[in-house]
């Protein structure tokens, strides 16, 4: 079984390369790094290591989904994984736990873990079932996800969405092609968190609006605001990122979803 870990990267500074080291030092060997950079102009691919299991595109794109889909399409994995310059895996053996969980749960198609958010120093918990609910609220952190590769064979992400397209792309696997996601029960990816969406919050709430009336009925999503409503979504989050209340809080989230 082979991983591709993709990283599409622009001016990304020192974080490139301390990016590509921690994927480098990862236990599991079967691994190639994909980085696909759009003309860089500042010293970030002089800290790139040097090593046979690095394949380096530097090209023209559209952003940051034309970029990942050019990727893929240079990705020689059995699944992909999408690591964003400043991330990392949360440990060096976690590729191991995903071979040995693909292996006991094969053909999935996509598998998911849970995030070190590193702004709130916090794990964020999924629960072990991806249903309705959780699409329209909270899917996995991208970086967090282990896609197969073949689910792009017939269309990645779709460049309609400057913000969203790993959303869109996700629910498209999920309502479409009936995907049933697999859980592992670890943690995958040390988030940095911010990004373009977090800066562009309005575009953001747009995309979102968008994506989920093309996958659920007007009646889902009545249902899924009145869902937000009467559990106090606006609390719930805040709990998540306080310092005070963040581990008691996943905690008992974590006990709610088994």
């Amino acid at each position: 079984m082979k991983f591709s870990i993709i990283t599409v990267t622009y001016n990304a500074g020192d974080l490139l390369g301390e990016t590509i080291k921690n994927i480098l030092s990862q236990t599991y060997e079967n691994i190639e790094v994909v980085i696909k950079d759009g003309r860089s102009t500042d010293h970030s691919l002089k800290n790139v290591p040097i090593s046979e299991k690095v394949v380096l595109r530097i090209d023209d794109d559209k952003g940051i989904y034309d970029a990942m889909n050019q990727a893929v399409s240079m990705a020689k994995g059995d699944y992909v994984i999408f690591m964003n310059a400043g991330d990392r895996f949360y440990d060096n053996d976690v590729l191991q736990k995903v071979s040995d969980a693909i292996d006991a749960n094969p053909g999935r198609g996509i598998y998911y873990g849970d995030t070190y958010f590193r702004p709130s120093k916090s794990v964020v918990s999924m629960p072990s079932k991806i249903t309705p609910g959780i699409c329209y609220r909270h899917i996995p952190c991208h970086q967090s996800c282990v896609f197969a590769r073949s689910l792009y064979e017939d269309g990645g992400f779709d460049l309609e969405y400057q913000i969203r397209a790993d959303y869109e792309f996700f629910l498209r696997n999920y309502f479409v092609k009936k995907i049933n996601p697999c859980y592992l029960n670890t943690v995958i990816a040390d988030y940095e968190g911010g990004g373009y969406s977090a800066t562009h919050l309005e575009q953001d709430a747009k995309e979102h609006k968008i994506i989920t009336e093309k996958y659920f009925t007007k009646g889902q999503l009545f249902g899924q605001k009145m869902f937000a409503i009467f559990t106090l979504q606006s609390l719930r989050k805040k709990l998540a990122y306080d310092d005070k209340y963040k581990e008691s809080y996943d905690k008992m989230k974590k006990m709610i979803q088994k």
